[in-house]
């Protein structure tokens, strides 16, 4: 195999794990909110800080991809986040769950400028499809960690435990892989930020944190219990997985900003369906329409947008804006 498609393949297998991974530990906030409340006498409010911990750390990961991204590479992301969740797990009190919260985030917003720009890059016409695959890896983690969480009676120390020993074990692979795929992107090219379009993703991003971290919440305030709204979740996912991988099949074949679309008005519609008919059947339904809104903006405003490694910073932090 020449070197090139060496470097390829190494880059892509290291970033489809550690998005399995990254799935899995985002996943888990839902379902252990309860859980945390209890265990540290928090409001609902309160415990809901935790995930927005979560994603200022990925916008501290992010500027910091925006600022410094020439020196950071696979293994930095990989580390904070074994980290984070290592941190978690020790349940050293509210202030220290926040703390290895914010840490996981960090590591988890350089990871998503780390690796899809690279591999959007690295695989040329076949990018968006790779794109497409890695993202569906990362629901993957996501649909098996609220079934864990559940088997292993709900204790979220067991369950950040078990992300805190793959992201180490991911980071010691990456630490292996080929020159070429440690060494960030150096170029300097066209930066064109589109404010506009960047509204989208806020938006889009924004309507997927608050499903997925605060979704089981409200299946419990509908009279849903604890273990059966976290069972939802991985539902939820099922159905992200499901429209993500059939985006690997006919992303090249349709404008990139047409998923995000789709994914808008179904969305709108399926909430409307959980407000008023069936909280838990539309509730799993919205998963297919919310695996559709990272994808469709990031390619799109990818294109527009350049090629200088300020852009995915840039598009991810509009996200992030919405998180």
């Amino acid at each position: 195999m020449p070197y090139a498609a060496r470097t390829n393949a190494a880059l892509l297998l290291v970033g489809f794990t550690s998005f399995v991974m990254m799935g899995a530990g985002q996943s888990i906030y839902g379902p252990a909110l309860p859980a945390f409340q209890r265990n540290l006498s928090l409001t609902e409010g309160t415990a809901g800080l935790l995930v927005s911990a979560h994603w200022i750390g990925c916008a501290l990961g992010v500027a910091a991809m925006y600022l410094r991204g020439a020196f950071i590479g696979p293994a930095h992301c990989l580390g904070l986040m074994a980290a984070g969740a290592a941190v978690v797990m020790a349940g050293p009190g509210y202030a220290g769950t926040i703390i290895g919260a914010l840490t996981f985030g960090a590591g988890y917003g350089i990871a998503t400028v780390v690796f899809n720009p690279r591999i959007l890059r690295a695989f040329g016409a076949r990018g968006p499809a790779m794109l497409s695959l890695i993202n569906a890896a990362f629901a993957g983690g996501a649909i098996a960690a609220p079934l864990i969480f559940v088997a292993l009676g709900s204790r979220p120390a067991l369950s950040f435990g078990g992300v805190a020993i793959i992201a180490a074990l991911i980071f010691v692979a990456s630490l292996f892989l080929p020159r070429d795929a440690h060494v960030p992107q150096r170029v300097t090219g066209r930066f064109n930020p589109r404010f506009g379009l960047m509204s989208f993703a806020a938006l889009g991003i924004g309507i997927e944190a608050a499903l997925i971290g605060l979704g089981p919440t409200a299946l419990i305030a509908t009279g849903v219990a604890e273990d059966p709204a976290g069972q939802l979740l991985s539902g939820f996912f099922v159905m992200f997985l499901a429209s993500r991988i059939a985006l690997i099949f006919v992303a090249h074949r349709v404008g990139p900003f047409t998923p995000y679309l789709i994914a808008i008005v179904g969305t709108a519609v399926m909430a409307l369906g959980a407000a008023t008919l069936n909280a838990p059947i539309f509730f799993v339904a919205m998963g297919a329409c919310a695996g559709l809104f990272f994808p469709g903006f990031y390619v799109a405003a990818a294109r527009v947008m350049g090629d200088d490694p300020r852009v995915t910073p840039t598009i991810i932090a509009a996200g992030l804006v919405g998180g």
